[in-house]
């Protein structure tokens, strides 16, 4: 890479000092990317390698449920996240049965945690899994970029929806899911049906079953009209 200024580098070398002014200076022998640089080339390079099996096929996508009755939600408790997406599911589809599955979302416990909880999510019964966080930096979501979450994100046998952060953060999990969503309240409109538009549909079909009955009795009772007309005895 061509370092620039500001750049965050991780140098190795040997130090050595220009004794006419006394200044300490470090000869470079091997410079890397260190920071956020390091992290978005790991990111790219893990990115290409899972691309390259096909673990971000759309063929091997599964289609989410119209009507799923219940969502397993991995995440924070406590995180904001897990609030939008109640808040938008009791908005549009109440009815439906939510599962919290707890997990840190980052620091050292968060990827044994995560994994512990995909794991579990099928033995559930679930239609449908969320995993989700909220917003932060590339450091706060590196465990949804770990190759072990992405792994088990796209063996997980439920439809799976991932949604991290922001709509400009991206992530491997993301990726490999089955459905990706720009934000947890996406995330949410995305799984859940409308109440509303389900309760308008039923009353248009209630309607038009009731127009049907209507014009059958209607054929009916001409039909026994007419017969009754032709008896010329009515015993």
């Amino acid at each position: 890479f061509v370092p620039e200024d500001g750049t965050q580098v991780l140098v190795r070398g040997r130090v050595s000092l220009y004794e006419p002014r006394g200044d300490f200076q470090i000869i470079v022998e091997h410079m890397e990317q260190a920071g956020e640089g390091a992290l978005r080339a790991a990111f790219d390079a893990l990115k290409e390698k899972l691309a390259n099996e096909g673990l971000f096929a759309e063929a091997r996508k599964a289609p989410l449920p119209d009507q799923p009755g219940h969502l397993v939600i991995i995440s924070s408790a406590a995180g904001a996240a897990l609030q939008d997406v109640l808040h938008v599911i009791g908005r549009r589809f109440p009815a439906m049965v939510v599962t919290l599955l707890p997990v840190s979302v980052q620091g050292p416990e968060a990827e044994r945690q995560i994994l512990a909880a995909l794991a579990k999510a099928p033995t559930l019964d679930p239609d449908v899994l969320l995993l989700t966080r909220g917003g932060g930096s590339l450091e706060d979501l590196w465990t949804f970029n770990l190759e072990t979450i992405a792994r088990a994100v796209a063996a997980c046998p439920i439809p799976t929806v991932v949604a991290v952060g922001h709509q400009t953060d991206f992530t491997i999990a993301e990726f490999a899911a089955d459905l990706h969503a720009p934000t947890p309240s996406a995330a949410a409109e995305l799984i859940s049906p409308d109440a509303s538009e389900l309760s308008t549909n039923v009353a248009r079909l209630q309607e038009r079953l009731i127009r049907n009955l209507v014009a059958e009795l209607r054929i009916l009772r001409e039909t026994v009209q007419r017969y009754g007309a032709q008896l010329i005895d009515p015993r």
